[in-house]
Parts: structure tokens; sequence; C-alpha cells
């Protein structure tokens, strides 16, 4: 959940335990811990206080809380046949049926005549998954090694478009779009704002932009590894750039990360541009 490895992690609560921290317990396979919050002496209650005034609202604890939000419903099962399966569901559902066949799915839910844009479309995969189920898709990245693994991965799709440019000087008209998408791309920006206005500008009026990046977080070597500009966003911040380009105010949720998941988590947006023709 901290992200830590394992042996990391045995070895604080070890010394925990020792210190009559945290009580265990064995639940099949598994330790499950318990902190003894009304056996603290005055000493330890005065280092508990200090360090929960020290942590409430850091980015960690959120990205932690998270993490243990996904690993508390994963706990949950439905009845019968899943009340058996259910502690092994999400890795035998994903053995049987992989796990893409989800995310494409949802994007049936699209309307048949849409125009989607995928801004730094990377190696096409979106693109793919997304033309099956509208008139047309167009994909625009700076990179050209990216764009030949988009252009293979989409050539027998006869309704996909792949363009070279930059994201704050679209090679397309306004009002061109029905929705767009921004997905780990601002993190890698200095000022996202003119990428934001660009999304605004190709959109028709009640169109839709889906932005996903990172989720505020501390990890300066993640940052570092992946030349990212920034350790991602807030909710707040988040919210307050896509106003900040002519959007409604967006939906903003966080996503719980994958189980084993390497990276930080993410924040996704859905902005609506206005109707009527509103610069």
């Amino acid at each position: 959940m901290t992200q830590l490895p394992q042996s990391t992690v045995s070895r604080h609560l070890k010394v925990l335990g020792e210190d009559r921290w945290v009580v265990s317990r064995r639940q099949g396979t598994t330790n499950r811990y318990r902190m003894l919050l009304d056996e603290l002496s005055l000493t330890q209650r005065a280092i508990w206080v200090l360090s929960r005034q020290q942590t409430t609202g850091g980015a960690t604890l959120e990205q932690d809380a998270l993490r243990l939000t996904r690993v508390l419903e994963r706990q949950a099962g439905p009845s019968g046949f899943f009340d058996q399966a259910a502690d092994a569901w999400d890795q035998t559902r994903e053995e049987l049926y992989g796990r893409a066949f989800a995310t494409r799915a949802f994007a049936g839910l699209l309307p048949a005549h849409y125009t989607v844009v995928d801004l730094g479309c990377g190696t096409g995969s979106t693109l793919a998954d997304l033309a099956p189920w509208v008139t047309k898709v167009v994909g625009i990245d700076r990179s050209k090694p990216m764009l030949a693994a988009a252009a293979g991965r989409i050539a027998d799709l006869s309704n996909v478009e792949l363009h070279r440019g930059e994201l704050d000087a679209l090679p397309l008209q306004d009002q061109y779009a029905d929705a767009a998408l921004l997905v780990l791309v601002l993190a890698y920006l200095e000022d996202p704002a003119p990428v934001l206005a660009e999304m605004h500008r190709i959109l028709k009026p009640g169109g839709t932009a889906l932005v996903i990046d990172l989720l505020q977080h501390e990890r300066d070597d993640f940052r570092r590894d992946m030349e990212q500009v920034r350790c991602g966003f807030s909710a707040e911040g988040f919210g307050q750039l896509l106003t900040g380009a002519g959007f409604l105010p967006p939906a903003v949720a966080a996503l719980p990360p994958e189980p084993h998941a390497k990276a930080p988590a993410l924040l996704m947006a859905r902005a609506l541009r206005p109707e009527g023709n509103v610069s």
C-alpha cells in the first residue's frame, strides 16, 4: 500500500510490535495488524499526535488512502459462486479475459457519430480502442517514433487519422471534435494552460474534455526518472486549470491504482465546453 518492498514494511511492523505499538493476528497466509491506541504510554501518545499533525493532508498519505480503499473494495464480494472466488477474482478474471476489455467496452458508450481527438496519442493504443465505436478518431503527437508505432497499430483502421504537431498549436480547425482526450501529458509541461486552451478551441460547444494525469505526490525520484516537470496535481488545481481554459467546472476524481502499479495514483477530470459560440 505504501509502495515499499514487503520486506521493508514487515521489518518496520516487527519493530512496532516489539515496542507494543501494534499487535498482529494470523488470517490464512496474511498477518493483520492493529494499533493499540488505548494501551500507548504518554510518550507514545505524544509521538502519535505529533506524527498525525505532521502527515495529515500530505500527498503521500492521500496516495496511501487511495490504495487502502482499493484493498478494502477488493475484499468485499457478492454471493454464491463469487463468495468463494472473491479473494482471487480480480486475478482470475484477468487471467481468463485479460485487463483491457472493460476499458474498450466503455468506449462503446460514446455516441456513434462522434469525432474524438487524442492529444499526445503516443503509440495509438487508445485510438485503436475507440475506432470501432465512433465515426472518426484523430491522434496528434510531436514524437516521430511514437507516431510510427501508432501508424503500425492503426494501419487497418480506415476511420483513424494521425497528425504530427505541437499540442499548444493543434493542426485542427475550431470546433472540430465532439470529444478530446489528454492522458498523461500535463505533468511534462511547464505551462499546461496553452494546451488546455487549444483543447477547448477544437471542441464543439457542449463537447467533452477528458483529462487524466498524476495525482499530487512526493516521489521526486519518480518525477526525475520520467523526466516530468512536476509531481502531479491536486484535485483543486486540476479543476482550476480546466476552468481557466474556459471549460465548465469539471468533475474530478482520483483513480484507485491497480494493486501492483508502481507509479503514483492518477486523477481524472471530465469537463464540458459551454454551449453556444463561447470562445
